[in-house]
């Protein structure tokens, strides 16, 4: 009697995997340059091939072999092109639209004097004046602002010390009173026995 079969099944998920990634490396530079030649940019052309692979690994079914497996790309990535620039007109014409709302309720405006801690803000250095208005505008505090940055809360404090000793020196330097506000500081209520 003949010793059995001992090869392993086949995987469907390996075969799909290698299918996909022959497919990827004959036509990423195809679609590539197909996109780039009808975007405003290569992040946009990076956007649409991203998105016709995507499309290609969901519908791998679909894709037809040999010689017809470029022109199948080619109508997919078509298709999220439309898509794309149907979207970036949406964009814009929200964006008109609301510059349009805003230049309409703001017309009877009178335009306020710049304020002295404004101009100040405005002299600092763009990282003084993230944390400065993190806190003072967002209204977050050095846990929070911590997680914003990416940084310990402890460096926030002390980054945020020295911006608001920056920013009350360039009030002092141009005429401005500017006094430090008093930290925060967090009561605990509970029993007072």
């Amino acid at each position: 009697m003949p010793p059995p079969d001992i090869r392993p099944p086949d995987d469907p998920l390996a075969e799909r995997r290698r299918r996909f990634e022959e497919i990827y490396a004959a036509g990423h530079d195809p679609v590539l340059g197909y996109a780039l030649r009808r975007t405003a940019n290569s992040h946009d052309a990076a956007d649409v091939l991203a998105e016709t692979f995507l499309t290609v690994w969901r519908r791998l079914d679909d894709v037809p072999p040999g010689e017809q497996t470029r022109p199948w790309l080619y109508g997919v990535a078509r298709r999220v092109l439309a898509n794309h620039h149907r979207g970036e007109r949406r964009r814009l014409a929200l964006g008109d639209r609301l510059r349009a709302d805003l230049a309409e309720a703001l017309q009877d405006v009178a335009p306020a004097e710049p304020h002295p801690v404004t101009e100040a803000l405005n002299r600092v250095s763009e990282d003084d004046r993230e944390l400065l208005t993190l806190t003072a505008w967002e209204g977050l505090d050095p846990g929070q602002i911590a997680v914003v940055l990416g940084c310990s809360r402890n460096a926030v404090r002390i980054r945020l010390h020295r911006a608001r000793r920056r920013l009350a020196r360039e009030m002092e330097r141009h005429g401005g009173a500017f006094e430090m506000p008093a930290p925060r500081v967090a009561v605990v209520k509970g029993d007072n026995a």
